[in-house]
């Protein structure tokens, strides 16, 4: 039995691209990309007009709403969208201002088409995708029935700092602690959610609720 199609939305500002995403996509009979967007503001519209898209694909840097913005309106206003971004490069910062903003998952734009197709059923099947930037276990330890490792209050809060743009030296100086004071932090939060980078560490923090967004 053929299974309907995923309603697909681009958000993207490179007419180029954006067209030839959407050609390429239009390869495959498990999707139907609805509409395309050359920012936030052009997908409110497009939105609105296509209420029952299922996943969009949001460029980061884009002229009048950018792609952390446009991931917020699509979250309060449509929760079931689920966003997946789309990333020119793998900017730590830049993936974690999506996954704090609402997106399910980043993808880089130099990635095949196949596996875009299996980021974007990835995305909808399970809400979250992630590629090779932070460790495969990741997946593993996100399950919500998994047992939460013990986490120390010290931790929590240099935690909490991780999902900022400071850098680990400026972590230390603030909490006042020494900078070998938090690679302890950082290492043993690696080694206790098998997680290995701090990218990881964030979108630990964000899917059991451990950081305020």
């Amino acid at each position: 039995m053929q299974t309907e199609p995923l309603l697909i939305g681009i958000v993207d500002d490179h007419t180029l691209f954006r067209s030839g995403l959407a050609n390429l996509l239009a390869e495959f009979a498990e999707i139907n990309v609805l509409f395309q967007a050359t920012n936030g503001v052009d997908m409110q519209k497009k939105i609105a007009q296509h209420p029952e898209v299922q996943i969009i694909l949001m460029d980061i840097n884009m002229p009048v709403m950018d792609g952390y913005a446009a991931t917020k309106y699509v979250k309060k206003t449509h929760p079931s969208v689920n966003v997946l971004a789309l990333s020119m490069h793998e900017d730590e910062n830049a993936i974690i201002g999506m996954l704090k903003a609402g997106a399910g998952g980043y993808i880089l734009k130099g990635s095949t088409p196949t596996d875009l197709v299996i980021a974007i059923k990835a995305v909808k099947e399970k809400g979250f995708y992630i590629n090779e930037m932070v460790s495969g276990r990741l997946l593993f330890s996100l399950k919500q029935d998994e047992p939460k490792p013990l986490i120390t209050e010290k931790e929590h809060i240099f935690l909490q700092h991780c999902s900022t743009e400071l850098t680990y030296k400026e972590i230390a100086d603030l909490m006042n602690i020494s900078p070998r004071t938090v690679d302890n932090y950082r290492e043993s939060l690696f080694a206790k959610l098998n997680i290995k980078t701090r990218t990881g560490l964030v979108v630990y923090g964000i899917k059991h609720n451990l950081i305020k967004i």
